[in-house]
């Protein structure tokens, strides 16, 4: 019996594609790590459309860019076979699902958030929402402090924003330049560990997108093809602005999340005091509370972490009185404008991937920002764990009240 490995599998159409791509959004459970993982069997060793090589070469990519890693992986192999179109269509297909579900969820919660069933399930949800936390902080400093210099660095950012406010913004800024000095002078010490790690299985067979596969035409740089491609996707930005530049809540979460999106390097949980502070804090499009409520959502539904940016633009613009309209739109301009980027990441900086073809290392001021941004992510373990087991306590009176137990 011929061993069917041998053979190059056929090309998939774009059809064949889309069935993949939206059925991946309907069960990406399991955050970013599970996500790739699913992706890594089916593509590598199922349907064999990419190698091992290819797959670990493209991800070395995406993790290093700002946004949700899972999600610019599915684009970049999708832009990879099928260019612009595939990108689009694999981005959008990931991601829907999630976003009609939290819609719809973010619509009930506002509705029938005061109903005991309703608050009920959501005080159960807060603690979990804490140990959620806190084992993301371990995972990622586990991995990521492997020295005293990173651990001082990542002890620093928790001091810097539980003691001194300082925004998230300026502690990426130091980090990163305290890892661009620290590489030249210690470059021992901020050599990055690997990402999400290689397979080290054997082949599985030949792949469509093999490791000697040259690049499609699409996918081979150019200095003219990158800028064009760039003053396209700010010409989108632009007219998206444009459009709601008429409703200032739109407007200023536009802007808001366009920012968030370029400084979310470590995934969603480094981007959460970001957010908190802008959307809390600042903006007041939600409570402390219901931002908790978002990230549970995340946590539990399937597709991107990063999809409480939806949760927080529907509650944010449909107000009190759920203005379904409203909120339909709020999470619409708050999921375009911080996935936007992602595209572009992929589309202009994916020909220049493809063009060294060799594993991709963090570089030094990288590797302190990372590690900064396990000192933010515990920092809001503490600020969530603080509001879910102290809800009665303020700033004046940060243990007032009864200590919640149960």
């Amino acid at each position: 019996m011929t061993d069917i490995t041998n053979a190059v599998p056929p090309t998939p159409t774009l059809g064949e594609a889309f069935k993949y791509w939206l059925k991946l959004g309907f069960i990406a459970f399991g955050g970013p790590v599970g996500q790739i993982a699913m992706m890594n069997t089916e593509l590598v060793e199922r349907r064999r459309w990419i190698s091992e090589h290819r797959f670990l070469h493209a991800l070395n990519y995406c993790m290093l860019l700002p946004g949700p890693e899972a999600i610019q992986l599915a684009i970049y192999i999708s832009w990879l076979m099928y260019g612009v179109k595939g990108a689009v269509m694999a981005g959008v297909l990931f991601f829907m699902p999630a976003f009609v579900l939290v819609t719809v969820l973010a619509g009930v919660y506002l509705s029938y958030g005061d109903v005991p069933a309703i608050q009920g399930i959501f005080y159960g949800i807060k603690p979990a929402v804490v140990a959620v936390v806190l084992f993301a902080a371990w995972r990622i400093g586990s991995k990521v402090l492997k020295n005293e210099v990173l651990m001082a660095i990542a002890a620093l950012s928790f001091v810097g924003i539980f003691f001194f406010k300082i925004g998230f913004p300026w502690i990426v800024l130091a980090a990163g330049i305290l890892g661009a000095i620290g590489g030249k002078l210690l470059p021992a010490k901020f050599k990055a560990g690997g990402g999400h790690g290689a397979s080290g299985k054997a082949a599985h067979g030949p792949a469509i997108i093999d490791d000697d596969t040259p690049p499609p035409a699409h996918a081979k740089f150019s200095w003219g093809k990158s800028i064009a491609l760039t003053v396209i996707f700010v010409a989108i930005w632009a007219a998206a602005m444009l459009a709601i530049s008429g409703t200032p809540v739109l407007q200023d979460m536009g802007e808001f999340f366009t920012k968030a999106a370029f400084l979310s390097i470590g995934g969603a949980y480094a981007v959460l005091p970001y957010v908190y502070q802008g959307a809390v804090e600042y903006f007041a499009w939600v409570t402390g509370p219901q931002l908790m409520a978002g990230v549970a959502l995340g946590e539990t539904t399937p597709g991107p972490l990063i999809k409480f940016v939806t949760w927080i633009g529907y509650i944010g613009a449909a107000g009190p009185t759920n203005l379904l309209v409203a909120g339909l739109t709020g999470a619409a301009v708050a999921t375009f404008f911080t996935f936007l980027p992602s595209f572009w990441f992929i589309i202009v900086g994916g020909p220049m991937v493809e063009a060294t073809r060799g594993e991709l290392k963090f570089t030094a001021p990288l590797t302190a920002i990372t590690a900064a941004v396990v000192g933010v992510i515990l920092n809001l373990a503490v600020f969530f764990s603080w509001h879910t087991f102290w809800p009665q306590a303020t700033e004046a009176a940060p243990f007032s009240g009864t200590f919640e137990w149960l």
